[in-house]
């Protein structure tokens, strides 16, 4: 942006705007039709959801790129730096990813880890029973 004039500048930033904002306006449209308050009734399908999902994935991180790429001036810059910005990026999408399975299966397994602490403690030692202790002994 540098190389364009005041005037061109301020333009390119309102497009910018208004392209966010559109996006925006898509992805609530898209989360209240898979929640079914335009369409009553589709919430009760799941490939609803995964399309939604899916729809709404693509659409924030298209809003990612936009909001990096042109806002942030990363267009502009060497292919060293920008990714020096965008690898991070992609490992923290990946730990975040790596903790919602690790909570998933944390949550698949609570009921194992209640029935466990409901059980009764077994007696453990490094003794058998019969072996006296001196805190035994008259």
């Amino acid at each position: 942006m540098g190389h364009l004039s005041y005037e061109e500048s301020k333009k390119k930033v309102f497009q910018g705007l208004i392209l966010l904002g559109a996006v925006t306006l898509i992805e609530v449209g898209l989360s209240l039709f898979g929640k079914g308050y335009i369409i009553s009734g589709v919430e009760n399908y799941s490939w609803v959801a995964y399309v939604v999902g899916l729809g709404l994935i693509v659409l924030s991180l298209y809003k990612a790129y936009f909001i990096i790429y042109d806002f942030m001036h990363m267009r502009y810059e060497v292919k060293g730096l920008a990714l020096s910005v965008l690898l991070p990026t992609l490992l923290l999408v990946w730990a975040i990813i790596a903790f919602f399975q690790e909570g998933g299966s944390w949550k698949s397994r609570r009921d194992q880890i209640k029935e466990k602490n409901a059980e009764p403690a077994q007696k453990q030692g490094m003794l058998p029973d019969d072996v006296y202790r001196i805190d035994n002994l008259g």
